[in-house]
């Protein structure tokens, strides 16, 4: 018996419909629903409706949340990492002495900390020097995901990755906002024509249905 056996299943904690369908489909793709525990609660939607929901241990009341025992995990890339480090088996991340670590971890941060916000000051129309000095543009990022993928299908290579289904996430939610870039709309394409997305998107859309 190890000090970690009586730990309690990871939770996450998720809306239909938001940025926290984007973990359960890491959760599919990794082949892991039968090891994490999700539930559904309420958050408040940009369109007024929803609220915060007192079951959601969040202490902003926001998705994804992840709790382990007494450990909790917030923000995508960071559970996206945590995920991936504890069933390395699945392939979808890259664990600590693997030779793309560093890449891994460096475009889930990019994600978070750079192309996040700047596609939502995008669609905001919200436009300042300081911002773009900070962020950068949207060109700039069109241009990095361009380069990335000029010579290969995905972020990392020839193999499809967490990062892949992270960075490709928006545009499977905002379609007109694709870059008409033909490296990137194919790399879109290949993220969204997988099995695992399908399943996901067909529950979450019989959830709403219920």
């Amino acid at each position: 018996m190890t000090q970690f056996q009586d730990i309690p299943m990871p939770t996450v904690y998720h809306a239909p419909n938001s940025r926290s369908t984007s973990i359960l489909l890491l959760i599919e793709e990794m082949g892991i629903t039968d090891q994490i525990d999700v539930v559904n609660v309420t958050v408040a939607r940009q369109d007024g409706n929803g609220g915060p929901d007192a079951r959601n241990p969040h202490p902003e009341k926001k998705v994804p949340y992840l709790t382990e025992g007494d450990d909790h995990v917030r923000e995508r890339g960071a559970i996206v990492t945590y995920l991936t480090d504890m069933f390395p088996e699945s392939g979808l991340g890259r664990p600590v002495g693997h030779p793309q670590r560093g890449k891994f971890l460096s475009w889930l941060f990019y994600y978070q900390g750079v192309m996040e916000p700047v596609l939502v000051l995008d669609w905001a129309k919200i436009e300042h020097p300081a911002l773009h000095a900070t962020f950068r543009d949207l060109d700039a990022i069109i241009t990095c995901l361009d380069t990335a993928l000029e010579d290969k299908p995905y972020l990392l290579g020839a193999h499809y990755s967490a990062v892949d289904l992270l960075l490709s996430s928006p545009f499977q939610w905002l379609p007109d906002a694709t870059p008409q870039k033909p490296s990137i709309q194919a790399w879109i394409e290949r993220c969204a024509n997988r099995p695992a997305l399908t399943a996901v998107m067909a529950r979450e859309s019989a959830g709403l249905r219920a």
